[in-house]
């Protein structure tokens, strides 16, 4: 497994490691007003409104909304009080991931050895608990306001029934009869899970969050890219991708390099505060084409694709395939063209991506949508032609 989220997969055999990580247990969004929020990815990408915490369940600092498709579980929380953190977390930075949560075997263990690593608390062990089960929690503080979450289940609670529908946590409810789930059931954009989750770091600190990875939640470094492999006339990055040691989870962390203008870390980190966080989800779909498609018909923006791009894409891309012993791209030419999608190789496949335009109106947070046909990597054959459509955007937001 090398995805952020993992496929269905046999239970995890426990080992002695208390940092083995089962899952992303679930992403939380710090929102402005989760039941409009919900309505607006249910709508534009197609996430059933599952669950809802709020007044009418006993939460009353916080609205809580779970959204799931697939394997992907957004939770979206907006505050009631004046003193929950996502009052002034929503006003310093507008809409964005707070949170990172993982499902490990013991939440309480994972917490003491990443401490131990160095973290830093963001929340102690703290267990929700009614008679169907328990769900314990504990936080740990990363880059800028995102933490990550060590989460364990029990009973009802646990992640076997989650996956099947059951409620995430206690003062839970399920939502039912909306118009919206039912459209999405029978109308599925086919997102199964997220492939990764990308940080952006201010400039010389990109190395210091590598350490912090590799120190406290013990991840090792898959991929690097410097500012020769993403970088245009007029901008560049640096990028290092950390994995955790079962390949399961993978975060690449950004910074910005120097350039004739602004480079889209350095536009994200004006328009969110001067603080580091979450730039971008990959969500991974097995059908790139009619996922890309089905968004497009819901009014998904997604960056528009100069047509000279493909003029050279398909000799690239064939020829490294040829050249490892792989299949050619299978998926339509046209369609793949029509639909303004990207494509890449490297030595063990292809892949196939396009990122939206920011999800809000600040331009601090966008979704990919991948599909993998064997490739691990992240479309560095694409950084110029994708880099150059980012610029545009900037330029036409009065931000390079």
């Amino acid at each position: 497994m090398t995805t952020l989220a993992s496929k269905p997969t046999p239970a995890p055999v426990r080992n002695d490691d208390p940092l083995q990580l089962i899952d992303v247990d679930h992403v939380r969004f710090y929102v402005g007003n989760a039941k409009q929020a919900a309505f607006f990815y249910a709508n534009c990408f197609g996430f059933t409104i599952d669950q809802v915490s709020d007044l009418t369940t006993g939460s009353r600092d916080a609205s809580h909304y779970l959204l799931t498709q697939g394997n992907i579980r957004f939770l979206l929380t907006s505050a009631l009080t004046a003193e929950h953190p996502a009052a002034l977390e929503t006003a310093l930075y507008g809409d964005g991931v707070k949170d990172v949560a993982f499902t490990v075997f013991d939440a309480e263990a994972a917490y003491e050895r990443a401490i131990k690593n160095g973290a830093r608390s963001a929340m102690e062990p703290t267990t929700y608990a009614d008679g169907s089960g328990a769900v314990t929690r504990a936080s740990i503080r990363t880059y800028g306001r995102v933490v990550h979450s060590f989460v364990s289940r029990t009973g009802a609670y646990d992640l076997v029934s989650v996956k099947k529908g059951g409620l995430i946590s206690p003062r839970f409810r399920k939502v039912e009869g909306l118009s919206v789930n039912r459209f999405n059931a029978e109308h599925p954009c086919g997102l199964k899970y997220v492939d990764h989750l990308v940080g952006n770091v201010e400039m010389g600190k990109m190395n210091h969050w590598v350490k912090w990875y590799e120190d406290v939640l013990e991840f090792k470094m898959f991929k690097h890219f410097d500012d020769k492999d993403i970088s245009t006339e007029y901008s560049a990055l640096m990028s290092k991708v950390m994995s955790s040691g079962n390949n399961l989870i993978k975060m690449p962390i950004n910074e910005p390099a120097p350039g004739k203008r602004k480079s889209q870390v350095e536009e994200y980190l004006d328009w969110h505060h001067n603080t580091p966080g979450v730039q971008h989800l990959a969500l991974r779909t097995d059908d790139e084409l009619h996922s890309i498609a089905a968004l497009r018909a819901r009014g998904v923006d997604f960056l528009a694709i100069p047509e000279t791009y493909y003029e050279s894409v398909w000799g690239r891309v064939n020829a490294m395939l040829t050249q490892h012993g792989h299949e050619p791209v299978k998926e339509d030419h046209q369609k793949v063209r029509d639909l303004g999608i990207l494509v890449d190789a490297d030595d063990e496949g292809y892949l196939l991506q396009l990122f939206t335009k920011p999800l809000q109106d600040r331009p601090t947070l966008f979704f990919e949508i991948i599909t993998r046909r064997g490739s691990q990597s992240f479309g560095k054959g694409n950084f110029k032609a994708l880099f150059e459509a980012l610029e545009h955007e900037q330029e036409r937001r009065g931000n390079l």
